[in-house]
């Protein structure tokens, strides 16, 4: 996952390219993250807009016309569809702490097993939306901004709040 190359890579892209203007001000620096993006992830589509402030797992896939968010992070193997739509400071986790034993301390116990978080074609994920490990998020949901979602949303669903909870369909 992290080759050598790969490190360098993502040290460069953190020092220099994530810090380009904004894609909205300047295409040419979106055309700078989307070079550095496309050698650091381990599948990229077409036209993709890594954000100002971004980071990413090479673990990360994404399809066509997708993009990441100002100053998101996305951890781990994350797949993300085609068209999807980020807001600023979104995150996705694919792991958390152990939390088993009480004889010890958390931060003694380790990480869980890596539960990878999938994203499907079509979505809008809103600003500051939390995606907890293990998630799958349908096609054509719409995820509002600020909800924490720790289970999974079926296709063409509107979830918002913390706990994100479905509050309509979306089809017709």
């Amino acid at each position: 996952m992290w080759t050598k190359k790969k490190k360098i890579l993502y040290i460069l892209y953190l020092l220099f390219a994530s810090w380009l203007p904004l894609s909205s001000h300047s295409k040419l620096a979106q055309k700078c993250r989307a070079f550095w993006g496309k050698r650091i992830v381990s599948s990229c589509g077409r036209n993709v807009n890594f954000e100002r402030q971004s980071s990413f797992s090479p673990a990360l896939q994404i399809g066509d016309n997708s993009g990441v968010g100002v100053r998101s992070c996305i951890n781990g193997p994350v797949t993300i569809g085609n068209d999807v739509m980020m807001g600023q400071e979104v995150i996705i986790y694919t792991t958390r702490h152990r939390d088993d034993r009480t004889d010890i301390p958390m931060r003694e116990q380790g990480m869980k097993e890596i539960c990878p978080v999938t994203i499907g074609n079509d979505v809008w994920i809103g600003g500051r939306v939390i995606i907890l490990p293990g998630v799958t998020i349908g096609d054509g949901c719409i995820i509002g901004a600020g909800a924490v979602v720790t289970r999974d949303i079926p296709p063409y669903s509107v979830a918002v709040g913390v706990p994100a909870r479905v509050v309509r369909r979306r089809e017709q």
